[in-house]
């Protein structure tokens, strides 16, 4: 069994749409029949966009399950040869038997054409929308910019059932008038409802011709009511012209506009299978359809754990609430701890990439870290260093904070940012010339913050981590510091309880996450 994916063009004209109907020619229907003549199976095709009646593709998706032994990519043209006209197979090739066409991230790209002269033009009336009336271009192209980013277009949808999710996401809306007379209105979004594009280039189009003015368009979509949009304008102009998949999960998907604003985190969906998503501002009535979508998403990308922080309030997230499909349940509280440093009689050498340390006798905090010195030693990573090293201190604190609360994968190319950055200092722990751990500071105004200290799983119970946070405090002070900071999660509790008996204090709750019901402290792996 082998999967074939299809990459398909169509003149839509003398079909019913994609899907099979009962009273009407579709090219689902075709497909399957040249399919099924072709591999001597019974095929059915599974199509990533279901075009209506009389929509035209130049590059829509499909993909069905053979036993034959016919090489996928050669499928094409053998298939080609018993196809009508308007159908032809651009490219087959082979696919994992669980892709699927509709359940991959993808980018659809759509063209709407509209003819734009005095007199009608009996050449390409099958792909265009004919309008007598002057259009003006740019006063389209300013209301379509009200369009673009994440937004409710129940406005710009026929709605089939109420229970139908209508926010989606619009990469780009482009509006050129061609030297044709054609003015095509090319839009890309993550997805589109029923009629969408139609929709919206009805609406732009009574933008062009003076009907509408541009601000006008923003108001149609905060009514979130059809009867507020223009019309639906013929099939006819409509061709889906590509699909685009993901190829790698995004790591970070930043949506804002006027009713809402989050980013979810999915840099560690594939090692760790958690995402986190933080909501920075969300108006009360869409709370309760925003974390369900969201979440959702991270879901089909694979997080089987999804942490939320609700940073304008701590109580709208309900433990044991059903939001959609989900409940959550309290995790951890994050917090900021800072500790003072003293800076009398310190001073702070650096040679060969080694930290080394001079402390005058009389203090005692002073002579701890005197003494920490002599047993651990920081060997700091410079910049230009091999990119190999670099590797290793990824891989190296990637595993130590696996299982840490809110911990987060570390890339290479972050490394080299850091590396490049004076305010970062990244650290080898290192004890009897063996690498026992790492440690990252970052440099403040006033204050010198342990972004990470982790220590090996072979060398941990040994004090390794207090004496390397001994040292950060000689360095703090040696830098002219007069705090050292570090955050934190209440859950982890054997680093929260050396934090405190070494004198740090909480400043401040930083976040309070909650997580999928179910899902959290003892089964994260």
């Amino acid at each position: 069994m082998k999967r074939v994916k299809l990459v398909i063009a169509y003149d839509g004209t003398n079909y019913h749409g994609w899907q099979m109907q009962p009273n009407g020619l579709s090219i689902e229907a075709v497909l399957n029949k040249a399919l099924s003549s072709l591999l001597k199976e019974n095929i059915a095709v599974i199509g990533a966009s279901r075009t209506d009646s009389g929509v035209h593709a130049l590059g829509n998706v499909a993909v069905f399950d053979t036993e034959n032994r016919m090489p996928a990519e050669k499928i094409c043209f053998a298939l080609n040869q018993r196809l009508p006209e308007d159908i032809r197979i651009q490219s087959s090739c082979e696919v994992p038997l669980n892709w699927h066409p509709r359940k991959q991230n993808a980018k659809k790209t759509y063209e709407y054409k509209i003819l734009n002269r005095k007199i009608d033009m009996p050449v390409g009336r099958l792909y265009t929308y004919f309008c007598y009336f002057p259009m003006d271009v740019e006063a389209m192209r300013k209301a379509a910019s009200s369009l673009i980013g994440e937004h409710d277009f129940k406005s710009f949808c026929t709605v089939r059932t109420q229970a139908e999710e209508t926010v989606r996401t619009i990469y780009s809306l482009d509006i050129e008038r061609g030297q044709d007379d054609v003015v095509t209105i090319r839009i890309t979004g993550s997805g589109f409802l029923y009629n969408m594009v139609r929709i919206i280039a009805g609406t732009l189009l009574r933008v062009g011709t003076g009907l509408y003015a541009p601000e006008h368009v923003e108001e149609i979509l905060d009514a979130r009511n059809r009867q507020a949009a223009g019309p639906t304008l013929p099939a006819k102009g409509l061709t889906l012209v590509r699909l685009d998949y993901e190829t790698e999960l995004e790591r970070v998907v930043k949506r804002s506009n006027k009713h809402w604003a989050y980013q979810l985190i999915q840099a560690e969906i594939l090692e760790k299978k958690k995402a986190y998503l933080f909501i920075n501002h969300c108006e009360n009535n869409e709370f309760d359809r925003l974390l369900p979508r969201v979440v959702h998403q991270a879901v089909r990308n694979g997080a089987r754990w999804v942490y939320v922080y609700d940073k304008e309030t701590d109580n709208r997230i309900v433990p044991g609430k059903a939001y959609g499909y989900y409940t959550f349940a309290f995790a951890h509280t994050m917090l900021e701890l800072q500790k003072p440093i003293e800076r009398e009689s310190v001073f702070v050498d650096r040679q060969e990439g080694e930290t080394q340390m001079t402390v005058q006798e009389g203090e005692n905090k002073k002579t701890e870290a005197k003494r920490a010195g002599k047993a651990v030693q920081l060997k700091e990573l410079q910049d230009g260093i091999k990119p190999e090293e670099i590797l290793a201190f990824c891989c190296a604190l990637n595993e130590t904070f696996y299982a840490v609360p809110n911990s987060a994968t570390l890339t290479k190319k972050e490394v080299e940012e850091w590396l490049s950055d004076w305010k970062w200092h990244l650290y080898w722990i290192e004890i009897c010339k063996k690498r026992a751990g790492v440690l990252v500071l970052q440099e403040k105004e006033d204050e010198l913050q342990v972004d990470s200290i982790g220590v090996f799983e072979d060398c941990r119970r040994k004090g390794l981590a207090r004496q390397a946070l001994a040292i950060s405090e000689v360095l703090a002070a040696g830098w002219g510091k007069t705090k050292l900071t570090l955050q934190v999660s209440d859950a982890n509790t054997i680093a929260y309880t050396l934090y405190k008996n070494m004198g740090f204090s909480i400043k401040k709750v930083i976040s309070r996450w909650f997580v999928t019901e179910g899902q959290q402290k003892g089964e994260e792996g």
